[in-house]
């Protein structure tokens, strides 16, 4: 006789966990993993927006008791100063840090001196102007560190800027009683701001002009002309062959004949 064989219910092992259970607990830590980092970033959202709109309340009040008489009070400009519709946060720290900005008096162009304002009150003005239209923004500090292509940097630095800027950044005259200031010991964030706005004479130098990469090269051949001094003596200002040629007419000349007429002195 065959026995017959009858299915047996399986009986679950004591302590084992059904598969369910695990991927319930996997949801479980994804939602919960997910809602943690939703309420963190809105958070954190939240309280960029709430300064940034504090920033621009108090760079609107700035902007009203300091710069509207010239720029006008919705940055339209005057017959004072011009429009600063979307010239962007870096022009305005660039020329509200370097204390070219409040105006100091009326001429060709406005000169460098300290700052009016404090660092704070210069980030809310920038917020603010920036908050009205776009324009080129801060630059970002990956640019800022002089660790780019010193002899690219060269290059392209007597290209575009050695006319006015001298070589070796020396500055030079223009026209009408206008400058090319020196770029000695200018700090990185406002030769980078100035490429990226063209401030006064200066034309901009726009990301499809010379990309941020290539102004990081810039700035580094600048750093290097800072550190390492003239290593062939004096560099009489280093403005080239026409202070040299002088140096030589009065003072090489000079020694020449005036040993000359020692020398037929001492013959006679």
């Amino acid at each position: 006789m065959r026995k017959s064989t009858t299915s047996q219910p399986k009986v679950r092992k004591a302590g084992r966990r059904s598969p369910m259970a695990s991927v319930a607990l996997i949801m479980i830590g994804l939602f919960a993993t997910g809602g943690v980092y939703a309420l963190f970033t809105a958070s954190a959202s939240a309280n960029t927006t709430a300064a940034t709109s504090q920033l621009t309340t108090e760079g609107s009040k700035l902007f009203a008791a300091n710069c509207a008489t010239c720029h006008g009070l919705n940055l339209q400009g005057t017959k004072q100063g011009p429009s600063l519709i979307g010239v962007g946060a870096a022009s305005v720290d660039f020329q509200v840090s370097t204390g070219r900005m409040p105006l100091a008096a009326s001429g060709p162009q406005a000169e460098e001196k300290p700052a009016q304002f404090t660092t704070q009150q210069i980030q809310a003005l920038y917020t603010y102007v920036a908050a009205q239209a776009p324009g080129p923004g801060i630059p970002s500090k990956q640019y800022l560190g002089g660790n780019g292509n010193a002899a690219k940097g060269a290059e392209l630095f007597r290209i575009n800027c050695a006319m006015c800027h001298n070589v070796a950044g020396a500055g030079g005259a223009l026209t009408e009683g206008k400058f090319a200031p020196q770029l000695t010991g200018v700090s990185a964030k406002h030769i980078y701001e100035a490429m990226a706005t063209g401030p006064q004479n200066m034309p901009v130098f726009n990301d499809q002009n010379i990309t941020p990469t290539q102004k990081a090269d810039i700035i580094t051949y600048l750093k290097y002309l800072d550190k390492n001094p003239s290593p062939g003596g004096i560099d009489l200002g280093n403005l080239g062959p026409v202070s040299e040629g002088l140096f030589l007419w009065i003072f090489g000349l000079g020694a020449i004949v005036g040993v000359t007429i020692w020398l037929t002195a001492k013959a006679n």
